[in-house]
């Protein structure tokens, strides 16, 4: 157990590993989007959306927007965390500045880390659509928390 804990990976290796293909998140599987960027506190999603996200209304559901915010601000916190340390998002208040749809083109999600604590940590992120436009924002309190010894923490590739 001692040899989980001292050799388990900090949150930026296991990031680290996401790029390279070796680790997959099930959500960015679900939805279509990937980690393309990672530095300790900032990270970028990237995704296309389609038909396959839309409301019944015709755009792109807001919930595709929410989660990748969700996913940019709590995988920035993930990036500055010590090894078998967890989080989860306590509080995401989103703010919608234009609408979504298969004509957005690629949607880039910029998360970074404001503040983190050993309990708490803050982030914001900025989604922006294939032009450059800033299409959603988002700010999240995150639990920071102890977690069993995993390999890997993600599904493997």
């Amino acid at each position: 157990m001692a040899d989980e804990l001292e050799n388990a990976p900090d949150g930026f290796q296991q990031l680290r590993a996401m790029l390279a293909g070796e680790l997959k998140a099930p959500m960015g599987v679900t939805l279509g989007f990937r980690l393309v960027e990672v530095e300790r506190g900032q990270v970028v999603f990237e995704g296309t959306p389609d038909r396959g996200v839309y409301n019944p209304v015709g755009s792109v559901h807001g919930g595709y927007a929410a989660t990748l915010l969700d996913s940019a601000c709590g995988i920035a916190v993930h990036s500055q965390l010590e090894a078998n340390k967890g989080h989860t998002t306590l509080e995401l208040k989103v703010s919608y500045l234009r609408g979504l749809s298969d004509r957005s083109g690629a949607v880039r999600a910029t998360g970074r880390v404001v503040s983190a604590g050993r309990r708490a940590a803050f982030a914001e992120a900025t989604l922006h659509d294939g032009d450059g436009r800033l299409c959603a924002t988002a700010t999240s309190t995150l639990l920071v928390f102890d977690v069993e010894p995993r390999p890997g923490g993600f599904l493997r590739g």
